[in-house]
């Protein structure tokens, strides 16, 4: 029995993170966009796994407001996207403006991925983990923060080392993102 694109997971909230039971409701949110990590499985190399499917409060968050998960809170109780939005919050001052960049990413048809591994808030590729490489690395700045140049210097040295597009996103005070991008040339 196959679940369609148009079908809605299940998760509850465990600390930080959800939880998606369901193995088939996991690898289609997973097959459907690469959301989650299947618990137990560092890389997957396919959609197909019987493991529950770890997401993060930013894919809650996002995958709530598109209507494809319902999140349970500790008491049983469906948690709206702003309620999720508030628990990322309270752990994380920037959550806010990296959800904006996030969802802006996945809206324009972008897979986001964590961008620990490089020392940043997002590796986002064209089609996929395992299909192509991210080209971009994306860190979130906070525009009343700033941008110190020891920042930018690190960010091209990193996406050097990597070869990716290293992009800084940044939230206006009229609320549009704007992304920079730095090119490297070697005399």
């Amino acid at each position: 029995m196959s679940q369609s694109p148009d079908s809605v997971a299940v998760a509850d909230l465990v600390g930080d993170r959800a939880i998606v039971w369901n193995p088939e409701h996991g690898m289609q949110l997973y097959n459907n966009g690469y959301f989650g990590q299947p618990v137990g499985i560092r890389k997957p190399k396919s959609a197909d796994f019987d493991k529950p499917l770890e997401l993060s409060l930013l894919e809650c968050a996002y995958l709530i407001g598109a209507g494809r998960l319902v999140v349970n809170g500790p008491s049983g109780q469906s948690l709206s996207s702003e309620q999720i939005v508030e628990i990322g919050f309270a752990g994380d001052p920037e959550f806010r403006d990296r959800l904006r960049v996030y969802s802006q990413l996945r809206d324009k048809g972008y897979v986001v991925r964590p961008g620990l591994k490089f020392g940043t808030d997002f590796a986002v590729y064209e089609e996929g983990p395992g299909i192509d490489h991210a080209p971009l690395i994306v860190h979130v700045i906070p525009q009343r923060n700033g941008v110190v140049p020891l920042d930018i210097v690190r960010a091209g040295r990193l996406a050097t080392s990597v070869k990716k597009k290293f992009i800084i996103a940044t939230i206006k005070e009229n609320g549009e993102i704007a992304y920079y991008s730095f090119v490297w040339h070697r005399p």
